[in-house]
């Protein structure tokens, strides 16, 4: 049993990263730790989210899924963030929920957090990459500790490939292109391992 805690941070506005969260929050217990899964507060306006009809049935499917707050981070030793790409850098979403964890910050409780991320976009070369190493540049003033997957396993090769974390195009029909299960629960092992010796 590990005594590893995980917070599987997301946001999703269609559920293509909320499909990478239960993933990542399945390996994490597989793996033994206490996980929560938590998606952080939709900032859209009503009228935006009534206009997509596979936004809105997202929204009004996960109404119940808690939201994310600092006590999140807190209390997590590893951290897995998932969001969708907004021109190369992560939702607006998930970049408010970070920039409210400066008192955190300013008290040292984001140092020496373990932490990984992954991304979606609607084409293979949509900003995956470039999202995710934007969260990793505001988690380097955490002082996290970063947790890319690598080459660290034969199944990062048949999801693409991406060794910054997890990466998914959602195609036109909103189904994922690439199969990336494998990959995300490998991902997920790896930062719950890197957190069992950290801590």
């Amino acid at each position: 049993m590990s005594n590893v805690k995980l917070a599987v941070i997301y946001y999703s506005s269609t559920g293509t990263n909320y499909e990478l969260a239960k993933w990542a929050e399945e390996a994490g217990k597989e793996s033994g730790a206490e996980v929560r899964l938590v998606k952080v507060p939709e900032l859209a306006p009503e009228a935006a989210i009534e206009s997509n009809p596979a936004w809105k049935a997202h929204y009004d499917a996960t109404k119940d899924v808690k939201e994310a707050t600092s006590d999140d981070i807190e209390w997590a030793d590893a951290i897995i963030f998932s969001t969708p790409t907004r021109f190369g850098n992560v939702a607006s979403q998930m970049k408010q929920f970070i920039d409210m964890q400066g008192g955190l910050w300013g008290a040292g409780k984001t140092v020496n957090k373990v932490v990984s991320a992954m991304s979606s976009a609607s084409n293979p070369h949509g900003g995956q990459e470039a999202t995710i190493l934007s969260l990793y540049t505001s988690m380097m003033h955490w002082g996290a500790i970063i947790v890319p997957p690598g080459y660290s396993d034969q199944v990062i090769f048949g999801a693409g490939g991406n060794p910054y974390g997890t990466s998914v195009t959602q195609g036109q029909d909103g189904k994922m292109v690439e199969d990336v299960e494998a990959a995300v629960k490998h991902q997920a092992k790896r930062t719950v391992e890197v957190a069992e010796k950290v801590k």
